[in-house]
């Protein structure tokens, strides 16, 4: 295959999983071989798992160099997102890694 040709991949998935599943904290925990990352959804003191994704760490690598991307280009159209620091550096819950 060219460098320039995209090879093309069929994708299933079901009607749930393209429903998405929302996530307001992140718990990112490693080994030596992969990155584990829980998308948690936590509301008023009661949590369930959204969804755990197990990367290697050269795919968790190409995962953060695509979300840079697309962050830069999300506020290069809609302007920069503001991020509040917390209230309380104790707070545990958010977007966190270990």
């Amino acid at each position: 295959m060219s460098k320039n040709k995209k090879q093309q991949v069929n994708i299933q998935a079901s009607k749930e999983e393209l429903k998405g599943a929302y996530s307001n904290v992140l718990k990112a925990t490693h080994t030596r071989d992969e990155f584990v990352l829980d998308f948690l959804n936590i509301v008023g003191g009661q949590g369930t798992l959204s969804s755990r994704v197990i990367l290697s760490p050269a795919q968790l690598k190409r995962v953060i160099m695509t979300m840079q991307d697309n962050l830069k280009k999300y506020e290069d159209k809609f302007g920069e997102i503001e991020v509040k620091a917390r209230q309380d550096s104790k707070e545990k819950i958010g977007f966190q890694a270990d």
